[in-house]
């Protein structure tokens, strides 16, 4: 059965197409045309596609790293809430039965037709060094070891789409090229790199910075630094925690001027997310939440409690970029960072329907996951 949806506005690749609309068979978009003239009907306000949040830890009082298979069920349907139509479960540093476990009760999980659709696992840890550690615990670090890499993409079974390391711990650029050559995205991170280790890690194919200036050696005039590699080279993709806590906004405005079509806005969410202020558990370790904030007893931030369609307006507000910027950020950029951007993050034709309704201030309405409503 055909479904037509009538927007006001529509959000292609190219930018906003008003009085359009977008035709739905067997889940997948199979026309995009102008409303008839004299049609006065319209569905949504504005129709865009569904954001993809790749790097999320968890939510709604879980984790990915629980051992209940049930966990992701309810994660895929919290992260349904905010727009997001297709998300990475992402591991934190632990001991490695842990990790595996993790990767494989994501390799057998299922989609849920109620909730975002899970694209596989991202890595991040156990191959970071101490300082800008982060949340995670050293004592749990490993050192990179091919072999050991093999094996937990033999646990994920096919699923896993990144990982995370740092690129100064001895035998970093073998692992990015084993990495690389088995389909796999790496991201650097949790790491007190040089500007000049960035480089050769980026030259070796890394993909980008996890949650850039976050968890990394920082931009400094004379010694560039993590942040000035992926500023600067138009290689890398920037994660970003768009929250106004974790990256203040002018940083978000510099972001936007020096990287704006290389930024990936995530949520980095851990179980907090959704959740009334108080006590959680994050990498092993109790962490609290206040107003929305969650810190360790060290008073670091651990995690954050950022909804996805919350980055996108932030971006819009703090960042000054254009709305479509801004969905681009949390659609076809993630997309194009996982190699899906011929099935995902843009509306065309021959692409899997993960659609959003928004209204004029981008607040969603509605979500359709494979051409099914979702939320």
């Amino acid at each position: 059965m055909e479904q037509i949806i009538r927007a006001r506005r529509l959000l292609c690749e190219g930018g906003w197409r008003d009085d359009q609309q977008l035709h739905i068979v067997d889940g997948i978009i199979t026309v995009i045309q102008p409303i008839a003239v004299g049609d006065s009907r319209r569905d949504v306000e504005l129709l865009s596609p569904a954001y993809i949040d790749t790097h999320v830890h968890g939510g709604a009082g879980v984790d990915v790293m629980d051992d209940d298979p049930a966990v992701l069920t309810t994660l895929a349907r919290h992260k349904a809430c905010e727009g997001v139509g297709a998300w990475l479960a992402t591991t934190v540093t632990a001991p490695l039965a842990e990790i595996d476990a993790a990767l494989r009760r994501i390799a057998v999980y299922r989609h849920d037709p109620r909730g975002a659709q899970l694209l596989g696992s991202y890595l991040e840890g156990p191959w970071f060094t101490p300082e800008n550690r982060g949340a995670h615990l050293p004592e749990w670090f490993r050192e990179l070891a091919v072999a050991e890499i093999d094996q937990l993409i033999e646990a994920a079974q096919g699923t896993l789409r990144m990982v995370a390391l740092a690129p100064e711990k001895p035998d970093a650029l073998t692992a990015i090229r084993h990495l690389k050559a088995r389909g796999i995205r790496v991201m650097l991170g949790h790491s007190a790199a040089s500007y000049a280790q960035t480089q050769s890690a980026l030259d070796a194919g890394a993909d980008g910075l996890v949650h850039c200036f976050n968890g990394m050696s920082g931009l400094h005039h004379r010694e560039p630094g993590m942040v000035g590699a992926g500023l600067s080279d138009s290689r890398a993709w920037l994660e970003l925690i768009a929250d106004g806590h974790h990256v203040h906004p002018a940083v978000m405005r510099v972001t936007c001027q020096c990287a704006a079509h290389r930024i990936i806005l995530i949520t980095d969410a851990m179980r907090a997310a959704g959740m009334p202020d108080g006590l959680y558990a994050i990498c092993g370790h109790n962490v609290e939440m206040r107003a929305g904030v969650v810190r360790s007893a060290a008073g670091g931030l651990a995690g954050s409690t950022l909804a996805l369609d919350a980055a996108v307006r932030n971006m819009v507000s703090y960042g000054g970029v254009s709305s479509e910027q801004a969905i681009h950020m949390a659609s076809l950029y993630p997309a194009r960072l996982l190699g899906l951007s011929h099935q995902l993050g843009t509306l065309a034709p021959g692409k899997q329907a993960n659609i959003l309704a928004l209204d004029n201030q981008l607040i969603p309405q509605q979500l359709w996951v494979k051409g099914v409503a979702v939320a």
